[in-house]
This record gives C-alpha cells, sequence and structure tokens, in this order.
C-alpha cells in the first residue's frame, strides 16, 4: 500500500489527499512533525531531500517528494492529467505557475500570517510577498474565465492552485475583487469527492516555530 508522508496544516499536502481522494486508492499515513525537526532527520531526508512534506513510498520501496511531481505522477493514465501533449503541458504550465506564483507568494504570506510569524519579517519582505500575491490573483481571475485552469477539464492543476489560492483570504487578501476566482473555486468545491476538510495551524503547538 501506498505511504504518504504528511503534515496535516499543509494545502502542499493537502493537494496529495485530494487526489487520493478523488482516485478512491487507499494509503497508510505516516506524519511528519516538521516545526519538531522531524524534516531535518537523515532517514526522511533519504525519502524527501529537502525535508518537506508531503511525500510517498511505493510498495516496492521508491519514493518521491514534492507535492506537484506526486500529483503528476498519481495521476498519469487517468482524467486528472491529459493524455495528448499539448493539454498535458497546459497541465505543466500552471503546476509552475502554481509552484511561483502562488505557493510561493500566498502559501508563503498565509504561513506567516496563520503562525504569527509577521512580526519576525521585515516590512519590505511582507510588503513583496502581498504584491506579488496581488499580481497571480489577478492573472488567476484573467484566466478563470473558462471552466478550469488547464482548459474545459478539471485537473490535478486545479487541485494545485486551489490549495493555497482559495485560502487567499487567510493571508488577508480579499478575494472579492476577483469575480472569476471566486466562481471557480465554487466549481472546484462542486467536484464529486471534494476534500472539504482543512486543518489549521493551530492543531500543531509546535508551527510558531521557524523551519531549520
Amino acid at each position: 500500500m501506498l505511504t504518504l508522508y504528511d503534515y496535516l496544516p499543509s494545502q502542499n499536502a493537502w493537494k496529495v489527499r485530494q487526489l487520493l481522494q478523488h482516485l478512491e486508492r487507499p494509503y497508510r499515513t505516516e506524519f511528519v512533525s516538521i516545526f519538531e525537526g522531524e524534516g531535518r532527520i537523515e532517514a526522511y531526508r533519504r525519502i524527501s531531500p529537502t525535508g518537506t512534506v508531503p511525500a510517498i513510498r511505493r510498495d516496492d520501496g521508491r519514493v518521491l517528494a514534492e507535492s506537484n511531481a506526486i500529483l503528476t505522477y498519481l495521476a498519469d493514465g487517468t482524467n486528472y492529467l491529459p493524455q495528448d501533449a499539448f493539454s498535458r503541458a497546459k497541465v505543466m504550465q500552471w503546476l509552475s505557475f502554481e509552484q511561483e506564483r502562488v505557493e510561493s507568494q500566498i502559501g508563503a504570506l498565509r504561513h506567516w500570517t496563520l503562525t504569527g510569524k509577521l512580526t519576525r519579517r521585515s516590512a519590505e519582505m511582507i510588503e513583496g510577498k502581498h504584491a506579488a500575491s496581488l499580481k497571480s490573483l489577478v492573472l488567476l481571475d484573467a484566466e478563470a474565465t473558462r471552466s478550469f485552469i488547464a482548459g474545459d477539464g478539471y485537473t490535478i492543476a486545479d487541485i494545485a492552485i486551489f490549495a493555497y489560492g482559495s485560502r487567499a483570504e487567510e493571508a488577508g487578501l480579499s478575494l472579492q475583487p476577483y469575480p472569476n476566482v471566486r466562481a471557480w473555486i465554487a466549481r472546484v468545491e462542486a467536484q464529486p469527492g471534494f476534500l472539504a476538510e482543512m486543518h489549521p495551524y493551530s492543531i500543531d503547538p509546535h508551527s510558531v516555530k521557524e523551519l531549520g
């Protein structure tokens, strides 16, 4: 059975949980307390070189880290990742956008906000993340006029961007100016098997610490 290395408040890990639920694929979970330093343990670094979650282990012992790489692997041969070369490349385009423009901007600002780290960041750093996040939302709103991010069908691109894009207000970013984004969020939430359960950082008292 597939093993998922998880940290419940991580929206990156939520991506993988969501796809596994869509696929109705059974798996076992090993939780990694990243803010207590478990991600830095040598044994875990052999699974995830950066010490981050999520990661997976196959039955044959092979391991894979990084959420979007895992999504691509698990979705292969399913409706969540198109088979024709161009449509597949469009999904990869949006997975790249998610890592560069959503997770690293909105996701980071959300993390700082929810774990009390804003006071430890410079005003310039916060403003930079805020400005970049707003640019990302403007871009998303312009693209979300179609049914789903990469085209007419719901794919792992939607799962990936939804993970942090839908939580923008937890980063202090209002979604009211972005009607297309809000409509897209509703379409994702209406998908059969949508995983509504998300876990706040407050369930982990160690999340106030900095990652090593």
